[in-house]
């Protein structure tokens, strides 16, 4: 795929994300389309929100889990950028249209913050521990600018992993403490409890999911950066957001995270 046409697909989901609209899926406008293209794809977009006045505050990595990859029928993980215009404080009531939210899910996950800069490739699960300086329950809420989310791995790879908002909560651990893969997270929605998972469903280990993401990105010559924010995968299925929904969850000896959504 040329230079062009990265930067043509580029402004496409730019639009759709501006304007709140879908497209259709780029693997069947161009089926030959690889994972680097769908990423160089991504950065087009991304530099369009830049320039447009957000900034990137961190990465993520998506589609960790089982559960998410039966959902979505994606088998391998997913990689984008997060931007201060995505992130929300624990308990916000967020408006679908302002927001430009098309057909937002929920996904439980836990969120790292950097304290040193980190740079595949060879990252491993003790350097990501020793970069870390605490982590935090989070909801993501991802959305998709491909219709009715009939994506493959370059659909949603091109869509900046399928980002909509994200949510941190209140509460800052030492992961140091934490047996990460024990952690026991539970997902009530308008008061139910709707989904249970542990920090295992994300490769095994959520700085096992981190590890891959910065060796990932390393390829690309792009490093984690000192105060940046790292979302790790969904714990848990991803559910359905509306208008009236509120959204809680807890992670045992982590804390929890909250938010509300309305028309």
């Amino acid at each position: 795929m040329s230079e062009a046409l990265h930067r043509q697909y580029g402004e496409e989901l730019y639009q759709a994300l501006l304007a709140g609209r879908t497209l259709a899926p780029l693997t069947e406008r161009w089926p030959q389309i690889t994972i680097e293209d769908a990423y160089r794809i991504s950065l087009n977009s991304i530099e369009r929100r830049v320039a447009a006045g957000d900034a990137i505050v961190g990465k993520k990595i998506g589609v960790t889990s089982e559960a998410v990859q039966r959902m979505l029928n994606v088998h391998q993980p997913d990689f984008g950028f997060i931007t201060r215009d995505m992130s929300f404080d624990c308990g916000a009531d967020i408006s679908l249209a302002e927001h430009r939210l098309i057909q937002p899910r929920a996904e439980g996950e836990i969120a790292f913050k950097l304290k040193h800069d980190l740079q595949g490739p060879g990252v491993t699960e003790q350097d990501v521990l020793d970069a870390t300086e605490c982590v935090m329950a989070c909801f993501e809420i991802v959305d998709s600018r491909i219709h009715d989310w009939k994506i493959r791995i370059q659909d949603t790879v091109a869509d900046n992993a399928s980002c909509g908002v994200f949510v941190l909560g209140r509460e800052r651990v030492d992961p140091r403490g934490l047996d990460l893969p024990n952690l026991r997270m539970t997902v009530y929605k308008n008061g139910l409890p709707i989904s249970e998972g542990r920090g295992s469903a994300v490769q095994g280990n959520p700085l096992t999911a981190v590890a891959w993401l910065a060796n990932t990105l390393g390829a690309f010559g792009i490093p984690f950066k000192a105060g940046e924010i790292i979302l790790s995968g969904s714990l848990v299925p991803l559910e359905p957001a509306r208008a009236g929904d509120r959204f809680e969850l807890n992670i045992d000896g982590l804390g929890s995270a909250r938010v509300s959504f309305r028309p």
